[in-house]
């Protein structure tokens, strides 16, 4: 018998070792039998943990029950068999191929990027009404007419689900588990199992679990032990838990509604065993009362002074408010870092994977490495990402960045000599930052890898491209077929040597990864055909749902669990990390098909289900012998709510100062601030750094340049540290990995227009000078730029400006002589050489020249030329004394800004000898200011705005200071060269 008395419902409490109070329970219940009672006894318990947890437990005994999981319910057996479900894989292939049908007869309905998305969704739906033992039959009489549009768009998915629930369909994994209940009740009503059977750990939260603990309640040696049992809790309260719409967030909602369906009451639950008795029952009753149903006020304040003395309630209990999710993430691991030395065990119980990832890695530090429960996302290994990233390239025109991201991937080119590859790609990368081109095709690949004497690699690169330039709508085992062979290709390498698919299929990683590879081979001929798109957002949502864990040893003290895995920990020190809304609970997912009035006329799951799981684990991990509890104030993007329950815990505290509950409270935050004190602690230097001044640096004369372009005088007035480091330093900014067309190609593109132009003829141009403007304007535009859309935009920009420039060029005089020509001469007076390469220079009827400069916005005011934009007047200047060399010393008739922006307008500049003159001599006394070695190049001096960013703003380390701050004379270089000099 498994109780003298008859009882069937037990519990245990929150707070006492579930796997060891459920064994010494059933020992004491068999205690003085002979040690076959115990396998006569059949023990099912709630997950394979708890199973390895109860068999622990047993140590020493010679026979053990036979132990077997809820979730393995349908296994094939006496006295149930049934037809293997299809694989789940299957039917969300099969959802997939059906609701891409409907969405091409209505495109509306929904977008096709969410085509997977919306079958995995569908097939849960279908899941839960097959273990609710719901049919479509039953969802299409719902009354919906306050939705009837919503209801209308929805049948229409539920009507494709229809087919899956006839008695000729194949039947899903939940129908199967409900059949098998059904069965095993039938079964055991009319042939009762010889020995006990107990279900342990579960709530019966899902309907095949409910059902079949139905009939282990109604056998005569049959047993149910809740977990997290809240003997505390008022009669009156269980009775207020009997609406799903207001109680289901509740923590014992789930047993209430057990209780409803075996027919039995909160009296009729009975301790499994007196001997095991929780870690602070004080604190369960304080969490007990905190986590009342609302309203719950007045409940507090008539309960709340019959509650032990809350500085001693909360003596085991922290509070920490971390400022932000790494301040958090460093207290736990400085927390279980301390567990570790003292030789306890500690658990981070968390729903929320960040967390868990940024703890693991702050506990790497000091070499302990957790025992995650977890694992890590199959997506997020280093095969999972390499799979995803050749899936998401099917179909795309190859860009530098994505180019990169690939080769430089751990497992590329693993087969043999990775360290030649890595150099060839470093080259790679620093050819497509400086020259391009934007879009690397096989065609550049091939000759690139020719001229560097790399052949063989560029081919194999080349090969790779052209197979993923392969486009078009295919079958799901084509794609499959050439995504595989590309992902094992790029990870063999170009050695003919190689190792085939190099280490991609080894370690745990890739071998999951094949195993997934393989599992959607297998199924591919249920997908249909897809387009490149489609075939990515499948790939990595089939992906996303698996996780793969490591076989590295963990520490045996150290773990890291789920929120739902409270009732297996022992009772020892917890944290319950991420106490936030929307981590604690998590948000539930949006249902696209059935609101909660729909599903609870349905009979379905309401969302709150998950909150009140959530609320039994909360209430289950908040019940340890020692507990610390967590959040971040605020995320990287805003401020965070705390969780529900922390919050109603916090201010149930704060109502009740009779009882000590702000001290109580206070001491709890204390103690959570030293661990935030010693995180800080952690991280601060040893040494105080002091902010890094407005450098202004002074190198030696031999070292400053002796020649700049005109453009870069302005730069020399408002940023000199720039010619400091791109003349001095010699560093060059390198362009993004992904070309854009951004301002400088536009400004790029303009000039090489306006020049290809006046190459044609400009308005003498054999069609006219529209014409020639066109024409230009294409042909540029299919050299430069490569993306169509942009193509088009520019195009039409310049068309806008068309009729304004030609009506300025027929009011011009001049002949074109010089187009981009370089000209150079002596500052007078010094020995800088001043440089330019005009956009254009014409020719005058009467001897002199006009000399023009192409803007693509807005050209420079007179205030703005007379400091700091003399690039014309330079220019104008240096035409006068020769610079020219096809020109000779010519008079400058006049020079204008010619702006093509989107107001067109001629800014012209004054070129009177004397104002050329004046130019000439600030020039060199700039210059001589600038050669002198006690001078120097102060960073952003005086910039045009300072939200302007400079190239070499990091290096100066602009931030630490600001516009405002004196710069700082900084001696570079041996100045002894520098002595004696005036």
């Amino acid at each position: 018998m498994v109780d003298p008395a008859g009882h069937r419902l037990f519990g245990l409490p929150p707070g006492v070792d579930f796997a060891t109070a459920l064994v010494a329970g059933l020992q004491e219940r068999l205690a003085g039998q002979p040690p076959e009672a115990m396998a006569r006894v059949t023990l099912w318990l709630n997950s394979s943990r708890m199973r390895e947890r109860v068999r622990a437990a047993f140590a020493g005994d010679s026979l053990l029950p036979r132990l077997r999981l809820v979730t393995e319910l349908a296994d094939p057996g006496p006295p149930f068999h049934a037809v293997p479900p299809d694989p789940p894989l299957r039917r969300r292939l099969q959802l997939t191929q059906l609701i891409a049908g409907l969405l091409d007869v209505e495109p509306d309905l929904a977008p096709r990027s969410a085509l997977y998305d919306l079958a995995d969704s569908l097939a849960g739906l279908m899941d839960e009404m097959a273990g609710e033992g719901v049919t479509p039959e039953v969802l299409a009489t719902l009354d919906v007419s306050d939705h009837s549009l919503h209801w209308a768009r929805t049948q229409r998915f539920l009507g494709i689900v229809a087919r899956f629930f006839g008695p000729e369909a194949s039947p899903q994994a939940e129908t199967r588990r409900r059949l098998a209940a059904a069965g095993l009740a039938a079964f055991w009503a009319a042939h009762p199992p010889p020995g006990p059977v107990i279900v342990a750990g579960s709530t019966g939260s899902r309907g095949a679990t409910a059902l079949m603990m139905q009939a282990v309640a109604a056998l005569p040696q049959g047993a149910l032990v809740l977990p997290g049992h809240d003997f505390t809790m008022p009669i009156a309260i269980w009775d207020a838990l009997d609406q799903a719409l207001t109680a289901e967030d509740h923590p014992q909602y789930r047993t209430r509604r057990l209780l409803d369906l075996i027919g039995a009451g909160p009296a009729d639950i009975r301790p499994w065993t007196g001997s095991q008795v929780p870690a602070a029952p004080e604190r369960n009753m304080l969490v007990s009362l905190a986590l009342r149903p609302a309203p719950v006020t007045d409940q507090w304040l008539a309960e709340g002074g019959d509650l032990a003395p809350l500085e001693q309630v909360a003596a085991s209990m922290t509070l920490i408010e971390a400022p932000s999710p790494r301040a958090e993430a460093l207290a736990i691991a400085l927390i279980l870092r301390r567990a570790a030395g003292d030789g306890r065990p500690a658990a981070l119980m968390t729903p929320d994977r960040d967390l868990a990832r940024q703890v693991t890695v702050a506990l790497d530090r000091w070499g302990i490495l957790p025992d995650d429960s977890a694992g890590r996302p199959l997506a997020l290994t280093p095969p999972g990402r390499l799979l995803r990233q050749v899936a998401d390239l099917f179909g795309r025109r190859m860009t530098g960045d994505r180019l990169l991201a690939l080769l430089k991937h751990p497992l590329v080119h693993t087969g043999a000599a990775r360290g030649e590859h890595l150099r060839l790609t470093r080259d790679l990368e620093l050819q497509l930052r400086r020259k391009g081109p934007a879009f690397p095709d096989a065609g550049f690949l091939r000759t690139w890898g020719a001229a560097r004497d790399a052949a063989l690699w560029g081919t194999w690169i080349a090969g790779l491209v052209d197979r993923l330039d392969e486009g078009g709508e295919r079958l799901l085992a084509d794609h499959l077929v050439c995504h595989r062979e590309l992902a094992e290709q790029l990870a063999a390498g170009s050695a003919p040597d190689a190792v085939p698919a190099g280490v991609l299929w080894q370690e745990p990683p890739g071998i999951a990864a094949l195993a997934a590879v393989s599992a959607l081979e297998a199924e591919a001929g249920h997908g249909g055909s897809l387009s490149p798109h489609d075939y990515a957002a499948l790939f990595d949502a089939v992906l996303a749902g698996q996780e793969v864990r490591d076989t590295l040893t963990p520490h045996p003290l150290i773990r890291i669990v789920g929120a739902r895995e409270a009732r297996e920990l022992p009772p020892g020190l917890v944290i319950l990390g991420g106490l936030n809304d929307g981590s604690w609970p998590q948000l539930p997912p949006p249902d696209p098909w059935l609101n909660r009035q729909m599903r609870l006329r349905a009979g379905l799951l309401l969302p709150e289900r998950r909150i009140g799981l959530s609320a039994h684990d909360f209430q289950q991990g908040v019940a340890a012998s020692e507990v610390v509890l967590t959040r971040a104030a605020r995320s990287d993007e805003a401020e965070c709510v705390p969780s529900r329950w922390l919050n109603r815990l916090v201010n149930l505290m704060q109502g009740l100062p009779d009882r000590g509950g702000p001290a109580a409270l206070e001491q709890m935050r204390a103690r959570g601030a030293g661990w935030l004190a010693l995180a800080r602690a952690l991280e601060r230097p040893l040494a105080d750094v002091a902010r890094a001044r407005r450098p202004a640096p002074a190198p030696p004369r031999a070292a400053r340049p002796q020649s700049l372009a005109v453009t870069g005088i302005e730069t020399l007035i408002r940023d000199p540290y720039a010619i400091y480091a791109r003349h001095v330093l010699r560093l060059f900014p390198l362009d993004p990995l992904r070309a854009t067309p951004d301002a400088r190609l536009r400004g790029t593109v303009l000039h090489l227009v306006m020049e290809d132009f006046a190459r044609r003829g400009g308005l003498q141009s054999p069609g006219g000078g529209a014409l020639a403007l066109r024409q230009a304007t294409d042909a540029v535009l299919a050299a430069e730029v490569p993306w169509p859309a942009v193509r088009a935009l520019w195009r039409a920009r310049i068309a806008r400006v068309a009729d304004w420039f030609l009506a300025y060029e027929a009011a011009q005089a001049g002949t074109p002589v010089l187009l981009e020509s370089r000209g150079a001469t002596l500052v007078p007076g010094t020995s800088f050489t001043l440089t330019a390469r005009p956009d254009r220079i014409d020719l005058l009827p009467g001897g002199d020249v006009q000399i023009y400069d192409y803007k693509t916005g807005t050209p420079p005011t007179r205030k703005q030329q007379l400091y700091f934009n003399q690039q014309l007047a330079l220019q104008a200047a240096m035409a006068r004394v020769g610079a020219f060399d096809r020109l000779g010393p010519v008079e400058v008739a006049g020079a204008t800004y010619v702006g093509l922006g989107t107001n067109p307008k001629a800014e012209p500049v004054d070129v009177d000898p004397l104002a050329l003159d004046a130019v000439w001599a600030g020039l060199a006394r700039l210059v001589t200011v600038y050669l002198d070695p006690a001078t120097g190049f102060a960073a952003r001096r005086a910039m045009h705005r300072a939200a302007f960013a400079s190239d070499y703003d990091q290096l100066s380390r602009f931030g630490e200071w600001d516009m405002t701050d004196d710069s700082v004379l900084l001696p570079v270089g041996d100045h002894d060269d520098d002595r004696g000099r005036t």
